[in-house]
């Protein structure tokens, strides 16, 4: 068991004054060797060869590559650094899983990833947690995405990115403020040097229908101007009842080389999902007497009328200036606007035992908006310098971003004639229900809140002996925010927090490591104390110890971890008041401790593989059993394999499996529980020619029946058995 890392609560002045020294000492370090600080010390050092970094790159690219692992990944530091020389949980999902497994949307990636669960909550909102926590981080291109309420509206499609990266555990250092669960890092697709083309069509079950174009290369004769287009559309009915969906996507970028040494990049994307028959909350999980309720597969408790329309518009800046002798300068401007249109229909409480029926009183309905704008920035410098007879690589910079969530609800009162007719049976029942015909008339419930947050960090790779690497760095922040939510204060201001990351790396051999990290991230909060101020963040810790290895000559990474994650100093109400505002004080929060064993790569000549196992313990301060809806076991195992007698062929499989789950039930007594399930699918592809590949993807295919979440007092079943038929062309 990893001892318990230094508290927040209780007032330990050594504890933080160490925490704070080692931020600060590293964050100093950094500055200190710089280039022009480390003149002198490399004028006389004998420097080992090195490598000239001509342009930035957040990773190899993988796509038209076979490989389920990366070379390289740079989410967790932004310093270049292979899976072995990164002393945390890394897992990615490469381009070549995503057309696989028709990995179409963020939800089916991260069902593929290990130590990741979904929680479908509803038909079109999600959430995501690993280790215990909500997912609260969100990455394009390594630039942080604010995330708010920690869940993503509609199916993000996965058309545009050419790998999908996953840091576990405290990711502070890139990701500012959120949560100590993970960091999910989406990596675009970049024009290319040479000419290339594919379309994709598919249908499948429930009339699924998609529909791909990729076309990508130089736009002039000298190839200083490059371009991508990526298109991609889908309708299709559902499993559950009334439930359709459509979604349109469109990614357009340019990048050119101004100079020798300069490059521009521009990019958009466009994405509609249009949703119909949506849920709003799911379905209740047991009856008034506290039976389970044991739906069919297909049932829903969406109106007719509902439905959930999301439309998003991202643009991005990029510039990367060499700046010569190994060093390269990186700023970056991204722009979101996403609007949110919907009609939603609400169950509360459970039906009636005897009957099945859900009166009126026991539902809600409402008119629902939202517009979500996010301002993002970034700017870096990195490169390496020899120092001590060693190469280290160094990097350095500041971001700032805004967000404001504005949201609209109207919902009907008193004065809206339902006729009294509630809901029949939910398995009966057709979703005809009243739709209100005048939803401006109604009462208006608003919200309109700004977080803003700023930041100066740095990290370096530090090549400490033969052996011994030191990866370390630190983030100094500033936050605040100002609005209400549904009349809740948004307002809160954090200054000079300090997130440290310290990671210690030691060579056993040539292809193993042992390593030991500590990391942090930080959660400001909107209550106050005693003497009015806002609460201290909530401090977010992780500690982990494991071993890293490169197998099967160097194309498998393998990985075994040892973590201990927790939160510190999160507000708990004392019974005081200060003027009309309750008094708060930090305590202990969750604590999650566990194992997680990966392996990704070729493990022989055609045979893919990337492989998950995570065991949790969860537990409150009190040292008891929470968050239990969350798998305590989990597997996630995604292979294929091409064989060489007939290397046109390609069959896999994966394998999602996740022990029991349970909740205690809000409204009554008992807990409701999901027993341990596996969840099956194949593939087969064939490449008829050197441009045409048939594929067939089979679903469940054991039919499993399971609920997609436990995490609320509702929830709904998962797809049962389902196919997709594929043809792409490519050039």
């Amino acid at each position: 068991m990893i001892p318990s890392a230094s508290r927040r609560v209780g007032v330990d002045p050594l504890a933080q004054a160490v925490r704070r020294a080692l931020g600060l000492a590293t964050l100093g370090s950094l500055v200190l060797g710089s280039p022009a600080v480390l003149a002198q010390e490399v004028a006389s050092a004998d420097t080992l060869e090195t490598v000239t970094v001509e342009a930035e790159a957040l990773s190899l690219v993988t796509e038209g590559a076979d490989d389920y692992r990366v070379a390289q990944t740079s989410t967790a530091t932004r310093l270049d650094l292979t899976p072995r020389e990164t002393p945390q949980s890394v897992s990615t999902v490469t381009r070549a899983q995503i057309e696989d497994f028709n990995l179409d949307t963020l939800n089916d990636v991260l069902e593929s990833t290990p130590g990741v669960t979904v929680e479908r909550l509803e038909t079109d909102r999600t959430y995501y947690t690993a280790r215990g926590f909500e997912i609260s981080n969100l990455q394009v291109d390594g630039l942080r995405l604010p995330m708010p309420y920690n869940n993503v509206h509609g199916d993000m499609d996965t058309a545009i990115y050419d790998r999908v990266e996953v840091v576990r555990g405290a990711t502070g250092l890139m990701s500012g403020s959120g949560n100590p669960a993970a960091t999910v890092n989406f990596i675009r697709k970049r024009p290319t040097y040479e000419p290339q083309a594919s379309v994709s069509a598919s249908v499948g079950s429930w009339d699924q229908r998609r529909l791909e174009a990729d076309i990508a290369g130089p736009l002039d004769e000298a190839g200083r101007v490059r371009g991508r287009l990526v298109a991609a559309g889908m309708e299709s009915d559902a499993y559950l009842d009334r439930l359709s969906r459509e979604r349109g996507l469109l990614y357009g970028v340019l990048e050119a080389d101004v100079t020798d040494s300069t490059l521009v990049t521009l990019g958009h994307t466009w994405q509609q999902n249009d949703t119909d028959g949506n849920m709003w909350g799911a379905l209740p999980l047991y009856d008034s007497a506290g039976n389970p309720t044991e739906y069919d597969v297909e049932t829903s408790a969406a109106p007719d009328w509902s439905y959930w329309d999301v439309e998003t518009h991202r643009s991005f800046l990029e510039v990367q200036q060499d700046l010569g002798d190994r060093w390269a300068l990186k700023g970056t401007v991204t722009h979101l606007d996403m609007l949110s249109d919907t009609q939603l229909l609400y169950i509360y409480g459970p039906p009636d035992a005897a009957t099945g029926r859900i009166a009126d009183n026991q539902l809600t309905l409402s008119r629902y908006d939202r517009h979500l704008e996010q301002w993002v920035a970034d700017l870096h410098a990195k490169g390496d310098v020899d120092a001590f007879g060693r190469t280290h690589q160094l990097v350095m910079g500041t971001d700032w971003s805004q967000s404001r969530n504005q949201q609209t609800s109207r919902y009907p009162t008193e004065s809206f004639d339902a006729g009294g007719q509630g809901l029949p049976p939910l398995d009966d029942w057709n979703g005809s229900y009243p739709e209100p015909d005048a939803w401006v008339a109604y009462p208006t419930t608003v919200g309109d809140a700004t977080v803003k947050e700023r930041s100066v960090y740095g990290a370096a790779k530090l090549g400490l002996a033969e052996r011994w690497t030191l990866v370390a760095g630190a983030r100094l922040s500033w936050a605040d925010a100002v609005g209400e939510q549904y009349g809740s204060s948004q307002e809160t201001d954090v200054d000079n927090e300090l997130t440290p990351y310290a990671g210690l790396i030691y060579d056993v051999s040539d292809w193993a490591s042992l390593y030991a990290s500590y990391t942090e991230i930080f959660k400001p909060q909107t209550e106050i104390n005693r003497d009015g101020d806002f609460i201290d963040p909530i401090d977010g810790v992780s500690q982990e110890v494991g071993l890293k290895a490169e197998l099967f000559g160097g194309t498998a990474d393998a990985s075994l971890a040892v973590f201990r994650t927790e939160q510190n100093n999160v507000a708990q109400p004392t019974g005081e008041k200060r003027g009309a505002q309750d008094v708060y004080s930090g305590a202990d929060g969750i604590t999650s401790e566990g194992v997680e064993v990966t392996l990704a790569g070729e493990l022989t000549a055609g045979w893919q593989a990337s492989v998950g196992y995570t065991y949790l313990e969860i537990e409150d301060a009190d040292g008891e059993a929470t968050n239990t809806y969350i798998p305590r076991h989990l597997v996630r195992a995604t292979t294929s394999y091409r064989p060489a007698a007939l290397d046109a062929l390609k069959v896999g499989a994966r394998l999602r499996w996740q022990d029991d789950i349970e909740r205690d039930r809000d409204s009554a007594d008992g807990k409701t529980r999901q027993e341990a399930y596996a969840l099956v699918d194949l593939m087969a592809s064939y490449d008829f020619s050197d441009r045409l590949t048939g594929s067939l993807n089979v679903n469940n295919v054991t039919d499993e029946k399971y609920l997609t979440s436990l995490k609320w007092d509702q929830g709904f079943y998962g797809a049962p058995r389902h196919v997709m038929a594929e043809l792409t062309w490519t050039y």
